[in-house]
């Protein structure tokens, strides 16, 4: 049985150990809106906001959680799936089931990994998924290696602004989420991503007047999205952000 210590160690390592490392090129500051699991709210308020302001936000979306009542939200369905894409946002992988990666072994990551594309594919055969977030942000060491192979990064929890030399396999990203930060806190980040020329990226999941412990108000991410504009920061996704830095 694989323990929850175990499930700790194993990503606390992740962080150390650069899979791909890069470094990022002197450029101008960006940040990128990321949603996991996709709930319904995600697709609907949160991308009519990204869009107002120009942007537009990469889904990590599990195919078992799509069109299913969970605790805290209703997934996105697939018609939404079909819009997002259509409209410029990037569908990404989040595994099929939302298992926790540090409990696969390689066999079972490489099936979880087909088993998304596939059911995606089967929404719109366009969808392509080029980049990958660790279900409840935790990462595997033993993973890495194998993620390398099928994604162009993988974006995990640890928050911080991806600068100098990153770890494609390990991005950085903070919680744009109520319950975790204010608009001073949104505003410091934004600021450090200024300061270091670096890629700020933002994870969450609903966005409704009333959020999940894991969501934000429509109030706090148009916060972030001003933010942006400001400090005339990009907003783009994650597949457009590894382009400009030659990932």
């Amino acid at each position: 049985m694989w323990s929850a210590l175990q499930g700790r160690v194993s990503n606390r390592l992740a962080r150390h150990f650069r899979a791909a490392p890069h470094r990022l090129p002197a450029h101008a500051p960006m940040v990128s809106f990321t949603f996991d699991d996709a709930p319904d709210s995600a697709a609907s308020e949160g991308a009519e906001l990204l869009q107002r302001h120009g942007g537009r936000g990469t889904y990590y979306l599990a195919g078992s959680l799509i069109g299913r009542p969970l605790e805290h939200w209703h997934g996105l369905s697939d018609d939404a799936i079909v819009r997002l894409h259509r409209a410029g946002h990037e569908i990404a992988c989040h595994t099929y089931s939302h298992q926790n990666s540090a409990t696969l072994d390689e066999a079972a990551m490489a099936r979880e990994i087909e088993r998304n594309r596939s059911h995606l594919r089967g929404i719109d055969a366009s969808i392509t998924l080029e980049n990958f977030a660790y279900p409840y942000g935790i990462a595997s060491v033993w993973r890495k290696p194998q993620l390398t192979k099928a994604f162009r990064s993988a974006r995990g929890i640890l928050p911080g602004v991806n600068s100098g030399v990153i770890d494609l396999q390990f991005l950085r990203a903070s919680p744009l989420v109520d319950c975790e930060i204010d608009e001073a806190g949104v505003d410091r980040y934004f600021d450090e991503a200024v300061a270091s020329g670096g890629w700020l990226i933002f994870y969450g999941h609903d966005v409704t007047d009333r959020p999940s412990p894991f969501g934000c108000t429509p109030h706090l991410m148009r916060h972030a999205l001003e933010a942006a504009g400001r400090r005339n920061m990009p907003i783009v996704t994650v597949a457009e952000a590894l382009r400009r830095i030659g990932a």
